[in-house]
C-alpha cells in the first residue's frame, strides 16, 4: 500500500474526495479541514493500492492539485486494515506488476544527478576496479561493480527514450560521461602516482588473469548478460525490489571495464584499452537496449490489465476479499 497525503484547495476538496471514493483502490480517506498553512488548504490523506496510484495522480493533477497544493505519496511498510486488504482486492492487477510512473521518474531524476557524491562513489569504485586489474582480484571487481551508482543513470535514459524526452537523456548521458570521464582520470592520476612512489612495481598488466580477464574482453555473452541486467534492474526500480538491483550490480562490468581501462592508460597498454573502452560501451548499450524494452512491455502490458478488468475491478469478488481478510484476522 502507498499512502497519499495532499494539500488541496478549499474548493476542490469534495471534488478530490470524490475521485478517492470513485477508486477501487482508495481507502481510508481523511479531511483536515484548514490544516495547511503554506500553501493554504485542506488536509486529505488515504491509502491506495499501488496499483491504483497512477489513476489517482493523474485526477489530482487534472485538478491543478501539484500547482496549487501538493502531492505525496510515501510507502507503507505495514497496513493492518481490512479496507486496505479489500482496496488491494479489488484493483486490477497486482502491485508487483504496476508501474507509479511519477515515483519512478522522480527515482531516477534524483538519483541520476551529477552530484559531487556520484562522482565520488564512481570514482571509488573505479580505483576499486583498477587495484582488482592490478592483483587479478575477483573480489574486488564485485566490491566495485556494487559500489557504482551508475544505473540510475542508465535508468533515465531508458525512461526518457519511452517518454521522448530529448532533455532527461542528454542529462542522464552527461552524468554519464562526465562523472567516468572524472572517475577514469583520477584512477589514472593514482596509478601514475604509485607507479612513481613504487607502490605499483609492474610494467605493464599482468599476461595471465584468468580471474578478471572477462572485464577487458567482451565477447557475446557480455552482450547477453548486459541485456538481462538491464531488464533485471528496471524491473527492480519499477516494483520496489531493490534486493534484487545489487544483483543486477554485481551482474554488468562497467566500473570495472573503467578501472581497467585507467590503469592500461598508465601502463601504456593499448591492447587492453581498447578491449576495456569495447567492454564499457557493450554494457552501456545492451542495458539501455534491454532497459527501454522492458519500460515498452510494462507499458503494454498493463493497459492490457485495465481494458480487461470487466465486472469486479482486478477480475476478483470484492466481498471475496472481505472475507479472506477478516478470517486472516481472526485466525
Amino acid at each position: 500500500m502507498l499512502h497519499l497525503r495532499a494539500i488541496v484547495p478549499e474548493d476542490r476538496t469534495e471534488t478530490v474526495c470524490a475521485v478517492l471514493a470513485d477508486c477501487a483502490g482508495a481507502t481510508n480517506v481523511v479531511v483536515v479541514p484548514g490544516a495547511a498553512r503554506f500553501p493554504r488548504g485542506d488536509l486529505v490523506t488515504a491509502d491506495l493500492a499501488r496499483e491504483a496510484a497512477n489513476e489517482v495522480i493523474e485526477a489530482l493533477q487534472g485538478l491543478g492539485i501539484e500547482r496549487d497544493g501538493s502531492i505525496s505519496l510515501e510507502q507503507l511498510d505495514v497496513s493492518l486494515s481490512v479496507g486496505a486488504e479489500v482496496a488491494e482486492e479489488r484493483a486490477p492487477g497486482y502491485g508487483d506488476d504496476a508501474v507509479v510512473w511519477q515515483e519512478l521518474d522522480r527515482r531516477i531524476t534524483n538519483d541520476s544527478l551529477l552530484t559531487w557524491s556520484f562522482v565520488a562513489f564512481l570514482a571509488l569504485a573505479t580505483q576499486l576496479a583498477g587495484i582488482a586489474a592490478l592483483i587479478d582480484s575477483p573480489i574486488l571487481v564485485v566490491g566495485a561493480m556494487v559500489l557504482g551508482p551508475e544505473f540510475a543513470a542508465v535508468a533515465a535514459i531508458c525512461y526518457g527514450i519511452l517518454r521522448g524526452r530529448i532533455r532527461q537523456i542528454g542529462a542522464a548521458l552527461r552524468t554519464l560521461v562526465i562523472g567516468f570521464a572524472v572517475a577514469i582520470v583520477i584512477t589514472y592520476v593514482c596509478a601514475l602516482v604509485s607507479r612513481w612512489i613504487g607502490v605499483i612495481e609492474l610494467d605493464r598488466l599482468p599476461a595471465e588473469r584468468p580471474m578478471t580477464a572477462f572485464i577487458y574482453s567482451p565477447d557475446r555473452w557480455s552482450f547477453i548478460v548486459a541485456l538481462l541486467a538491464g531488464a533485471g534492474g528496471v524491473l527492480s526500480l519499477t516494483a520496489g525490489k531493490s534486493s534484487a538491483l545489487v544483483g543486477v550490480f554485481i551482474s554488468v562490468t562497467t566500473v570495472p571495464a573503467a578501472g581497467n581501462l585507467a590503469v592500461a592508460l598508465a601502463l601504456k597498454q593499448g591492447d587492453e584499452i581498447s578491449g576495456s573502452l569495447l567492454q564499457l560501451g557493450v554494457n552501456l548499450a545492451g542495458m539501455v537496449i534491454a532497459g527501454t524494452l522492458t519500460l515498452l512491455v510494462q507499458q503494454y502490458v498493463w493497459r492490457l490489465v485495465l481494458r480487461r478488468r470487466g465486472g469486479s475491478p482486478g477480475g476478483r469478488n470484492p466481498r471475496e476479499g472481505r472475507a479472506g481478510a477478516g478470517q486472516g484476522l481472526g485466525s
